[in-house]
């Protein structure tokens, strides 16, 4: 007999409060003991990775302009070969030697995060239409109710770009460099404005 669920509400939304760092990088605030090393805070590669090395480096910046000094950003992508380290990755085998996933608090001085990854390779839309390379982003701080999730693009994929169905999609084409990081040499830069003229585009997931 198929019973109501009526009685399970849905718990009211909260921010993620000045605590956010205590629960998920304890090490990163001083509070040591509860795990060696904080969640996510290990390299994403090693010595046989597979792909071209790169170094993610951004902020998150409010609607002022002004860094947020207290955001939590984690990343998640494919591997150089277009793969997903993840049990329902059912195309190919991924990469054992990457792990595809890690987390950064920003610096409490100056709000950057900095992330040591490869430059991933595409993957299909659920049509079989290839993406772009790209990184996923979500972000968390005090303030924001709900994780916002984004992407981010290559500069140095232009043509990939022009093709990817999901930057299609975008009516206002002038908000597309939102998501695109600016790559110089093995450095890509990608800031994300919460607000304002540069607000990113955040996705709906």
């Amino acid at each position: 007999m198929v019973q109501p669920l009526g009685y399970l509400k849905e718990s009211p939304s909260q921010t993620a409060g000045p605590y956010v760092h205590i629960g998920c990088t304890p090490n990163f605030t001083g509070v040591h003991g509860i795990f060696d090393k904080d969640l996510g805070s290990e390299s994403m590669v090693n010595e046989q990775t597979r792909g071209e090395r790169i170094t993610i480096r951004g902020r998150v910046i409010d609607g002022s302009g002004t860094p947020l000094r207290d955001a939590l950003v984690e990343i998640w992508q494919a591997d150089a070969d277009g793969f997903y380290n993840s049990p329902s990755e059912t195309r190919g085998e991924a990469d054992p030697n990457f792990f595809g996933w890690a987390r950064c608090p920003g610096d409490m001085d100056t709000g950057e995060f900095v992330f040591e990854t490869i430059k991933p390779g595409r993957v299909p839309f659920r049509d079989g239409r290839m993406m772009a390379p790209h990184v996923n982003f979500w972000i968390v701080a005090r303030g924001i109710n709900i994780g916002l999730n984004t992407r981010m693009y290559f500069s140095d994929e232009e043509e990939a770009n022009a093709e990817d169905p999901i930057l299609a999609r975008i009516e206002h084409k002038v908000r597309v460099p939102t998501l695109i990081g600016k790559r110089d040499g093995d450095t890509v830069t990608f800031d994300i404005h919460l607000q304002g003229d540069k607000e990113t585009i955040f996705f709906d997931v």
